[in-house]
């Protein structure tokens, strides 16, 4: 059973993703599950600090970017999703390839959600985990 209460494809979040940070950071949306959002960043010029590193910065955007989007389509028709709070666990360097973020909700209720995404190298090694708490806006 899918989670998806408002229509979701891969082609509509990149359109709607053009001439955003998103964007300007590679952030591609690659799958969507029933239960499940994911998306990659280049490890690239974009994304790295100056030790060559991905930025602890850019997972968490990569994270943010997952989890807001994933309950803003978790949700009925007229509501809207935003960030209450973000946190993240950086667990491995990465410096090559991309890495892929899953997003998955913890909880959906009708006044927050809570998502927790995991996000991993090309070779399967986890880089970060994070959790994101997302206000539900309810419809005016």
């Amino acid at each position: 059973m899918t989670i998806w209460q408002k229509p979701i494809s891969i082609e509509f979040l990149t359109q709607n993703a053009h001439d955003t940070a998103i964007s300007h950071l590679g952030i591609e949306f690659i799958e969507i599950g029933d239960d499940f959002l994911r998306g990659r960043v280049p490890v690239d010029k974009r994304t790295v600090q100056p030790f060559g590193l991905l930025h602890g910065g850019v997972s968490v955007v990569l994270a943010e970017t997952l989890g807001s989007v994933g309950a803003m389509y978790a949700s009925p028709e007229g509501h809207r999703a935003v960030g209450l709070d973000i946190n993240a666990n950086h667990l491995r360097a990465a410096t090559a390839g991309w890495v892929t973020g899953t997003a998955r909700p913890i909880h959906r209720g009708r006044t927050t959600q809570v998502w927790q995404i995991e996000m991993a190298d090309d070779a399967g090694n986890a880089v970060c985990i994070s959790r994101i708490t997302m206000a539900m806006l309810l419809p005016r």
